[in-house]
């Protein structure tokens, strides 16, 4: 269905290299309610597969890893189940006994001498994790920029920590994020009471060095700086192979790109939201979030509960399906991931941010556990030498300090306010 609009505006201000005046754009072509298929890709696909055990097991190393006697008792896992991203029907019992090359299980005794499970980390897995600590600290101010920028792109400069959390994974920030950043930068953030009880995470400080697109970089580094002084900034397109657009939706896209560009990082409260420069406004607000994550790819319900904070509109989300030649939305592991297209050759990241050595290795690591434990490697081991285990020696006063809670089923990190029905075919 084609409509034809008058759009009119004006660019945000806020930065030298926008237009500073006013102007009347006259556009000739829209689009109103399209949905563009989606086509499978495969290789983009491979990208997100294995993605949220890969999540899960980084989130349940640093449990271990954070405990002074790194070892924990299957129950204390319950805590964090919300976090751990799984299916409501997996055990984490048998999530941890899946991958037996990182968690080792050994049996200990509670109060009532019951002999309960409890984990440890395998020596290569803890190996791993204390050079992933130590690539967190190298990155340290890396990892707060990314947040001091997200926080930025937001209309108070606050986000709930509950939002943040959700998107921790993505960000690269460590497990314990509150204290070994936040806290270290009191200059910078301040942990703030929302109006619906809740906390937040407010930027005290506004850096205009910090105001500046991906986008907008790419076009300077490209030479196309005329673009960037005249408003008109053009997205990176491609498309899965296969994928066909009717003519009139190439006009549409090809118009659509010459559209006044808008930065995620000024004031867009005069743009009318009916309108495809507000549309290019919101894609851009998710190309500038998904560069800020260090894979450039993010589940799409992390981003659902986001609209309030980054003045969207309704349905803000329907613009990844609107534009499959910018994002792609993979359908694996039952869930839908968005990936920036522009950020993958084939299925090889461009531009790899240091942790993701590291979990390209734990990846690995899983994998071979995982082949290991299909070959029956591991079944010898688990029966033997449990009496005499060193953690055995933990006293009860010890273990009393964990109190039962079983596997849980609260998820407190999987609410979010949705604008589209989840399809979760893959």
């Amino acid at each position: 269905m084609v409509a034809w609009w008058l759009l009119k505006g004006r660019a945000g201000g806020g930065n030298s290299h926008f237009i500073t005046g006013g102007f009347n754009y006259q556009q000739t072509k829209g689009l109103v309610n399209v949905k563009l298929k989606w086509v499978k890709d495969r290789v983009l696909d491979s990208v997100v597969a294995g993605g949220r055990e890969l999540r899960a097991v980084s989130l349940l190393v640093s449990i271990i890893a954070s405990n002074p006697q790194c070892c924990v008792p299957l129950y204390h896992f319950s805590r964090c189940r919300g976090q751990l991203g799984l299916p409501q029907n997996t055990k984490i019992s048998t999530f941890t006994r899946k991958y037996p090359s990182i968690f080792e299980e050994v049996h200990l005794p509670n109060n009532g001498g019951t002999r309960v499970p409890w984990f440890r980390l395998t020596p290569q897995a803890l190996s791993l994790h204390q050079e992933e600590v130590r690539v967190v600290e190298a990155c340290q101010m890396g990892l707060v920029d990314r947040l001091r920028k997200l926080l930025m792109l937001t209309k108070d400069r606050t986000l709930p920590l509950q939002t943040i959390d959700q998107l921790k994974w993505d960000l690269g920030l460590p497990f314990d994020y509150m204290n070994s950043l936040i806290l270290q930068y009191p200059e910078l953030f301040s942990v703030v009471s929302l109006p619906d009880n809740r906390f937040g995470l407010k930027l005290l400080v506004w850096d205009d060095g910090f105001a500046v697109s991906q986008l907008e970089k790419n076009a300077l580094v490209q030479g196309r700086e005329g673009d960037g002084r005249n408003g008109t900034l053009a997205f990176s397109i491609g498309f899965t192979r296969g994928f066909g657009l009717k003519r009139k939706c190439m006009e549409w896209l090809e118009e659509w790109q010459k559209l006044p560009y808008t930065s995620p990082y000024t004031d867009s409260s005069h743009l009318d939201p009916r309108t495809d420069v507000s549309e290019k406004r919101i894609v851009g607000v998710f190309h500038e979030l998904l560069h800020l994550t260090i894979q450039k790819k993010t589940e799409r319900k992390n981003v659902s509960n986001l609209r309030k904070p980054l003045d969207l509109p309704q349905k803000f989300t329907k613009v990844f399906e609107r534009h499959p030649g910018i994002f792609y939305i993979s359908k694996k592991c039952d869930t839908q991931t968005v990936v920036l297209r522009e950020a993958y050759d084939r299925h090889r990241l461009i531009e790899k941010h240091p942790l993701t050595d590291i979990r390209e290795r734990y990846a690995s690591l899983m994998e071979k556990g995982f082949v290991d434990r299909s070959r029956g490697l591991y079944k010898k081991n688990k029966c033997e030498g449990l009496e005499e285990d060193p953690l055995e020696r933990i006293s009860g006063g010890e273990l009393s300090g964990f109190q039962y809670e079983g596997e849980s089923d609260d998820y407190r990190y999987s609410e979010y306010e949705s604008d589209k029905t989840m399809d979760n075919s893959c």
